[in-house]
């Protein structure tokens, strides 16, 4: 459980295990009974549960995960979604025990062999050919068991012969990609773990990666912002939504949206009820002669304070709705990391002022 997870941004790190799968939401029976139903290994990849898993994650004071139990099984295809700055690589960084919650814990399972996609491109080493890359030297790799001709495994990621043994420096950038993808794709692994693995990919070299990942039998940590990659390939989604909490829902990124819950009722709503049950309760217990001497305590200015707080309050909630309800939007996530990081500290702002705002109400009403 993740129930307040602040996380220093300097450590978190699976140990070694199996599978992994996130929720907020706790496991229910037929969830459970479904992440059983597992291949191989351990029962486990991941486990984050009620009994101290990762309580809270912060850097400073502001915390990135919060509330939030899952368990992850073998085999599940897990996308990661927010926009920049909301703590994806965060919450990635703490399943994979690179860094460690400030409270509670998770757990792993056994025999864990994790594979990374190079967000950078940073892996190939430049003084070597394509074969040289994949193989290092050797003719034959082994691929689930089974041994293929380097030749032959580098032809199913469209390279000619001779494009294969010559130097990377003489490759084009969708060439250096699938290089990346064959070198990642020989790699033994269980869980394979991809940051943004579709920047800069042709539609060719998406195509390919699409089918690779449809035949891989571990399990998948995907962070992107391709909303049709993640529909074509994750089996559900890890939501960052905001102020720590992490949504699970089943599917990609489409059915996320669909499964999102509506806005809670508006707070102004229920103040205004509030307001509205006082004076209604006034009249039927002689109420003029009471009501009259608690409002006599209050300033000229605190009078009209407490007058113009309701409009105040008002217009804050459809600041706050507006403010969220555009993170909810797809486009949303394609925003420059300065204006995401400019939206949340506006939406902060204002709930700040919000929350002072009922406050003070709370404090003039008393």
């Amino acid at each position: 459980v993740f129930e307040d997870l602040e996380i220093p941004a300097e450590n978190v790190r699976l140990g070694e295990g199996d599978w992994l799968k996130v929720t907020q939401v706790r496991l229910g029976p037929a969830r459970l009974t479904h992440c059983m139903r597992w291949l191989g290994l351990s029962k486990r990849c991941v486990e984050i549960a009620r009994t101290y898993a990762a309580e809270r994650f912060a850097f400073g004071e502001r915390v990135m995960i919060r509330d939030f139990s899952t368990t992850i099984m073998r085999g599940d295809r897990i996308g990661l979604i927010g926009p920049n700055g909301s703590g994806k690589t965060t919450l990635l960084k703490l399943l994979l025990g690179e860094l460690q919650p400030d409270s509670g814990e998770v757990r792993q399972g056994t025999n864990l062999q994790i594979a990374y996609f190079d967000q950078y491109r940073a892996t190939l080493r430049e003084d070597w050919s394509a074969i040289e890359n994949v193989a290092e030297g050797a003719d034959f790799i082994d691929l689930n068991g089974k041994r293929k001709h380097v030749h032959a495994y580098l032809q199913d990621f469209l390279f000619t012969p001779e494009r294969a043994r010559a130097p990377i420096t003489r490759l084009s950038g969708g060439e250096r990609n699938r290089l990346l993808l064959a070198k990642l794709f020989a790699q033994p692994s269980n869980l394979l773990v991809m940051d943004e693995p579709t920047n800069d990919l042709d539609v060719e070299t998406l195509e390919l990666l699409e089918e690779l990942l449809g035949d891989y039998t571990g399990t998948l940590l995907l962070v992107s912002h391709d909303r049709d990659f993640l529909d074509n390939v994750v089996t559900s989604t890890l939501v960052l939504e905001g102020e720590g909490r992490v949504g699970d829902y089943i599917g990609g990124y489409t059915d996320s949206l669909r499964q999102r819950p509506a806005p809670a009722q508006s707070a102004m709503a229920v103040a205004k009820a509030s307001a509205t049950a006082v004076p209604a309760a006034q009249p039927a217990a002689a109420p003029v002669a009471e009501a009259a001497p608690a409002r006599r305590k209050l300033s000229f200015k605190d009078a009209r304070e407490l007058e113009q707080l309701p409009a105040k309050i008002e217009q804050l909630e459809r600041d706050v709705e507006g403010l969220t309800g555009a993170m909810n939007d797809p486009a949303f996530y394609t925003r420059s990391s300065a204006e995401v990081t400019a939206h949340t500290q506006q939406l902060s702002k204002v709930q700040a002022e919000l929350d002072a705002a009922y406050a003070r109400w709370e404090e003039l009403d008393s």
